[in-house]
């Protein structure tokens, strides 16, 4: 009886980490395709259960490769990382590089000044505070 729940339980393990890895991103919810994955892996039981009642989309089906034969190609349906600018920078990365450091280099100038202004104004106020010799 342990070897027919054990033969089970490896099942539906192995069966929840091929429809986890076979399905697009879009069609997961809740977590990341990896974390659902170590989850599984880590926690069969519970993992698998919990993948199949809450993970999936509802309602989508994975679609079965055929041997072969061409799969469609995949829509990227994932949202942006991050807002992107409406124009596309063309220079070359070396070229983007020179400007980083260049705005490095006038970004450090301009804390040099600074320092320099902060210390003379202390210079000046220690200057007025002592009492001229003259």
């Amino acid at each position: 009886m342990q070897v027919v729940i054990s033969v089970l339980i490896l099942l539906v393990t192995i069966v929840a980490l091929f429809d986890v890895i076979s399905r697009d991103d879009s069609a997961i919810r809740g977590l990341p395709k990896l974390i659902w994955i170590l989850l599984i892996i880590i926690v069969p039981v519970a993992g698998s259960i919990v993948w199949f009642l809450v993970g999936r989309e509802p309602g989508t089906s994975t679609p079965r490769p055929t041997l072969g034969g061409q799969r469609a190609p995949r829509q990227q349906s994932a949202p942006p990382l991050f807002n992107a600018p409406a124009r596309a920078d063309t220079r070359s990365t070396e070229e983007q590089l020179a400007a980083l450091e260049r705005e490095i280099a006038e970004q450090e100038e301009l804390d040099r000044i600074r320092q320099l202004e902060s210390e003379l104004e202390e210079r000046r106020k220690n200057g007025d505070a002592k009492p001229s010799d003259s």
